[in-house]
């Protein structure tokens, strides 16, 4: 486990629970894993994908964080691919006879593709060692993000009743993480909660008054630092992006309204530092796994507890300590 650990993903210890929730996957046994945004909940799967002999399916929710989790196992030398809508019938095909011929240790996947019939076939004659659900408080009509899909998972125990299932959430009320356990059937399964107590990150709450000039002010001293704003509105997106770069930022936006080359072109720019600053919805974060991002602010109060923790906790994943100049610092600010 240490030689994997350093060998692909640079470390030489392990975030808390870490160890011990591979363990127990290892051990062929279910688990189910509460921990926060930032707090290492990828590593889980991913190190023992590299351990087992089959393939790891790991289920998400969001095209974006397929690509982005990908392209950083490639980077790490670690075989892994994504299949969803963004390829065509040529590239979906090439990846399935990759898979085929065991030449991929990580599978993302969406939910709604996993339940297709012909595609779950396809599925059940590989060598699968591990499923992962990613995001799996979306499962439960109690979660912040409840998607109808996620409730057909269910046939995954009977699907490959050998396999372990690891199910992954960062928000989870008591509620929610019961009926996780309910729907996926998992079977004595060991419960792991780490504490949502990231001591790196600063919050800071302010009333919302002339909120651009606020930013601006914000940034100034920070002009270099990578940022996230979020935005309830594709409108205000586009209105503050645009104010933003006229004010000399490198700033781009990113919602649902985009087309999807436009949305993978400025989730690119902004993972390889092109650019400072992204103005997202929400449809932006879930699972981006950007380790410098040094302040996220909220231009607009989210809609619910879960979803605020979620997008504040895309800072500071490097584990830099809190500093209001340069460091991993939130900034949500508090509308009215």
């Amino acid at each position: 486990m240490y030689t994997i650990l350093q060998k692909y993903f640079g470390y030489t210890s392990f975030y808390p629970l870490q160890e011990d929730i591979i363990k127990e996957v290892l051990g062929q046994r279910d688990v189910f894993v509460l921990m926060p945004t930032g707090g290492g909940k990828s590593l889980c799967y991913q190190l023992p994908a590299l351990l087992f002999d089959g393939i790891t399916i790991v289920i998400s929710p969001l095209i974006a964080l397929m690509k982005d989790q990908v392209d950083g196992l490639l980077a790490d030398g670690i075989p892994a691919t994504f299949i969803n809508s963004s390829l065509g019938y040529g590239e979906i095909d090439a990846r399935r006879q990759s898979l085929s011929d065991g030449e991929i240790k990580i599978l993302y996947i969406a939910p709604e593709r996993l339940v297709m019939p012909e595609f779950l076939q396809f599925l059940q004659g590989l060598k699968v060692s591990l499923l992962a659900i990613d995001e799996s408080h979306c499962i439960s009509e109690w979660g912040h993000d409840f998607r109808p899909e996620y409730r057909q998972l269910r046939l995954l125990k009977k699907k490959f009743p050998k396999v372990p299932i690891m199910a992954l959430t960062a928000t989870a009320t008591p509620v929610v993480q019961k009926d996780i356990i309910t729907q996926l059937e998992l079977s004595d399964c060991k419960v792991f909660k780490a504490s949502f107590n990231r001591k790196n990150l600063y919050y800071q709450i302010k009333s919302k008054d002339n909120p651009y000039q606020q930013i601006l002010q914000y940034l100034e001293v920070r002009k270099k630092d990578s940022g996230i704003i979020y935005c309830q509105s594709r409108k205000t997106v586009e209105s503050l992006a645009s104010s933003l770069q006229t004010s000399g930022y490198r700033a781009l936006p990113y919602h649902a309204g985009l087309t999807a080359e436009v949305r993978t072109e400025n989730q690119e720019r902004f993972i390889r530092d092109d650019v400072e600053i992204i103005v997202a919805t929400i449809a932006f974060g879930m699972g981006i796994d950007k380790p410098n991002v040094r302040h996220v602010i909220h231009y607009d109060l989210p809609k619910s507890i879960e979803g605020y923790y979620q997008e504040t906790g895309r800072a500071g994943r490097d584990g830099l300590k809190s500093d209001f100049a340069s460091s991993s610092l939130v900034m949500p600010i508090n509308s009215r």
